[in-house]
């Protein structure tokens, strides 16, 4: 069965730009690929054969690059005329997929997660949306979550060092028909309007998968995903 993918990938990409200042975050250089490159790939590999691109900051440069590129699965693009966040990008997008589950993923964001076992996960539970989390020591980039037995998804904690935990690790699995029953504004942000929410009426779950995670936000971590994914 074919799987259809939202990226984000509309940012400004703020703390990236000492290094990549005028590109949009996915166009950041690894080797001679932007990381969107290695992104679709990993995407194709996972059984996608179509992508919505969601677009802002820079939109033209990645239309352009896709277009004159012999990508391995089909990219439709969604592009926001002004900034709508994260939920608001999902909603945009939308009216482009053909299927009604659907797989979301950072633009900005390598997490080596199985589909197969991701979309397993969240049929197997009553799940309203599923959350790829990746465990992780000694943070204090990312806010934490804890899960209960059943891995149903019971709190998003705030960002402060912690020695171990889980993190979101920037995949989704959901519904279209979901996506769009929610009362919610144009521009809004899918963490704070959709998913801190989503705990209270407990149709969160977590798939914990410890396998490569690199978010290419920051300078270090941009040079750490040169030395693996071009290599």
């Amino acid at each position: 069965m074919s799987r259809e993918c939202i990226v984000l990938a509309g940012g400004l990409g703020t703390r990236l730009r000492s290094v990549v200042a005028d590109k949009p975050k996915c166009m950041a250089p690894i080797g001679d690929q932007p990381f969107l490159y290695y992104l679709l790939q990993y995407l194709h590999r996972q059984g996608v054969s179509h992508a919505v691109l969601s677009l802002g900051y820079l939109s033209e440069q990645v239309i352009d690059w896709c277009n004159s590129t012999s990508l391995p699965l089909r990219v439709s693009f969604s592009v926001e005329t002004t900034p709508l966040g994260t939920g608001g990008g999902i909603i945009n997008a939308l009216p482009l997929l053909e299927q009604d589950e659907v797989f979301i993923v950072n633009g900005d964001t390598y997490f080596d997660v199985s589909f197969d076992l991701f979309r397993a996960f969240h049929r197997n539970n009553p799940a309203v949306i599923s959350l790829a989390l990746k465990p992780m020591q000694n943070f204090d980039r990312y806010g934490s979550i804890t899960i209960n037995e059943r891995q149903q998804i019971t709190a998003f904690r705030e960002k402060q060092f912690c020695s171990e935990g889980l993190i979101n690790g920037g995949i989704y699995i959901t519904s279209v028909s979901f996506l769009r029953s929610l009362p919610l504004p144009p521009a809004f942000s899918f963490e704070k309007e959709v998913l801190e929410p989503g705990v209270e009426k407990g149709d969160l779950y977590g798939h914990v998968s410890d396998t490569y995670f690199i978010d290419i936000g920051i300078p270090a971590d941009y040079e750490a995903a040169k030395n693996v994914l071009a290599s």
